[in-house]
């Protein structure tokens, strides 16, 4: 029989692209994704995936593989969740839904405090909203707000999405009063992207080029923060949000566009929650730590 264990570790690679973005999201080791992956491909008796560098290619057989177990470990992480219940019954369980970084910089140093149990999701916003909808998870840090049902959004920080240099990246070149120059220049350096996340990029390359750009980063990493550690230490280029590298040392923000890309960030929830205390002091914690609205709308 196969071990569910091996199926929802599959999942996870063929969503996040790679062992280390998978270990990342199930707080894991990476050999012991690996195993879980090379254990399911032994019993199925094919490969699952082509190893490229530093990403992993669903095969074909993959790809009907995924399609066939997804919605079936989707409600079983669900059934999981909502019977999970702490060693105290008093205690009340907050399952929140977040990018890692913003759970990094606002939350995460006040989580051995917290009166409550907390269950933290990281992943694609619509997912996170969908389980919101559907009183999987009871709140959503999330740049998006789209129109659903039982759902009031609350507007309490923005980010704008700004190009940075790394170390020693050379900018005498840098131009952006002529766009077709500067877009030769951008495409001379070395680019840094996220496995499975590329919104930030598209949206900015889009509002300032008016179109998609026709290349793809020389670098795949988990997350901003590993992008914004390699920049300090060597040259490249990445589009991130400016709150997470305004003091990084090493790293410049070397340009916001030709009209900046703002993102409004809000607190999704049910109309009617339950463990309103609860949710009231996770939302003043991360309140706390970001930055304040200027005018975003």
């Amino acid at each position: 029989m196969i071990n569910l264990e091996w199926l929802r570790t599959f999942k996870t690679i063929y969503e996040r692209g790679s062992v280390t973005a998978a270990a990342e999201h199930l707080l894991v080791s990476q050999p012991g994704v690996s195993l879980h992956l090379s254990s399911l491909e032994n019993h199925v008796g094919y490969k699952l995936f082509e190893r490229r560098p530093r990403l992993l290619v669903p095969t074909e057989r993959g790809k009907q593989l995924y399609n066939a177990i997804v919605d079936p470990i989707a409600r079983l992480e669900e059934i999981e969740i909502k019977s999970q219940r702490g060693a105290s019954g008093d205690r009340p369980t907050i399952t929140l839904g977040m990018c890692f970084e913003t759970f990094q910089l606002s939350l995460e140093a006040a989580v051995p405090d917290l009166p409550f149990n907390l269950i933290l999701e990281f992943g694609d916003y619509r997912q996170l909203l969908k389980k919101l909808e559907d009183q999987v998870i009871d709140l959503v840090v999330t740049p998006h707000s789209p129109e659903l049902r039982g759902i009031d959004y609350e507007r309490f920080s923005q980010e704008t999405i700004v190009l940075v240099a790394g170390k020693n990246l050379g900018v005498s070149g840098f131009d952006p009063s002529d766009p077709v120059a500067l877009r030769e220049w951008l495409q001379q350096h070395p680019w840094y992207g996220i496995a499975g996340d590329n919104d930030h990029m598209l949206r900015f390359w889009k509002q300032n080029f008016q179109s998609s750009p026709d290349f793809r980063p020389n670098y795949i990493v988990p997350n901003f923060h590993s992008i914004l550690r390699s920049l300090s230490r060597a040259p490249g280029l990445a589009i991130v949000p400016d709150f997470l590298c305004r003091e990084v040392p090493g790293v410049t923000v070397l340009w916001e566009g030709y009209r900046p890309l703002v993102n409004c960030l809000h607190f999704a929830r049910q109309k009617k929650p339950p463990h309103e205390a609860a949710l009231q002091q996770i939302t003043e914690l991360i309140r706390q730590r970001m930055p304040p609205i200027q005018g975003c709308v």
